[in-house]
């Protein structure tokens, strides 16, 4: 257990507690934002994180990944108006989120900071981004979510899937905790907290799925 004061990565406040440990890690939780989160230094270094990416072997031709992806896919899809463009953000190095969104008609780009490190695509401006299976793998959560909101248009969707803290106990036997990339661990209440900070509207449409709109105007 650390002996350094911490801050939250999603936050940066320091009113952390400890959450929970393992034979591996510590886990904490900020009483303000309510994430849940690893301390950097217990992280995977960056060559260990992606050789257990590259041991993913997701596709487009995958049937199964495309349905798990349209719990995120189905409900921002219907609140996109034609031809939106997007960015697929960490979409890993079998890219099928951005191909479902470009067979609806939309036009996509894609940034992963491993396999399409083009920062390039992170200047431009977006009708909407999505972030499947990110957020949990994210050391600086706080930077990250705000870059990405500044890059939405106005009425724009910052559209997220992950799995989602219920309770400290349900935690504990958690085998979403058993990844050792995934460092960040979101509640619905930090959601919530993350749309007010961002000064955006969240909804939760689907298990898992969390979708963030900008206003449109700033009025």
């Amino acid at each position: 257990m650390s002996s350094m004061p911490l801050s939250c990565p999603l936050c940066g406040e320091m009113h952390i507690r400890h959450y929970h440990g393992d034979s591996r890690r510590d886990y904490w939780h900020c009483q303000i934002c309510q994430l849940v989160f690893v301390e950097r230094g217990q992280h995977l270094s960056p060559d260990d994180e992606k050789a257990v990416y590259d041991c993913h072997e997701n596709s487009p031709e995958d049937m199964g990944y495309r349905r798990f992806l349209a719990r995120l896919f189905a409900p921002l899809n219907e609140r996109l108006a034609a031809g939106s463009h997007g960015l697929d953000f960490g979409c890993g190095p079998g890219p099928t989120l951005s191909v479902m969104f470009e067979e609806a008609g939309h036009s996509m780009a894609l940034y992963d900071v491993y396999y399409v490190p083009d920062r390039q695509v992170l200047e431009a401006s977006y009708d909407f981004i999505t972030a499947s299976e990110v957020v949990e793998h994210l050391a600086e959560p706080g930077r990250v979510l705000a870059q990405l909101a500044d890059r939405l248009a106005p009425g724009g969707w910052l559209g997220l899937m992950t799995k989602r803290v219920r309770t400290r106990e349900d935690f504990a036997r958690w085998h979403y905790i058993l990844d050792p990339t995934h460092v960040s661990f979101f509640s619905e209440a930090t959601f919530e907290w993350l749309a007010v900070r961002l000064g955006m509207q969240v909804e939760f449409p689907a298990a898992d799925v969390a979708l963030l709109r900008k206003p449109l105007s700033s009025a």
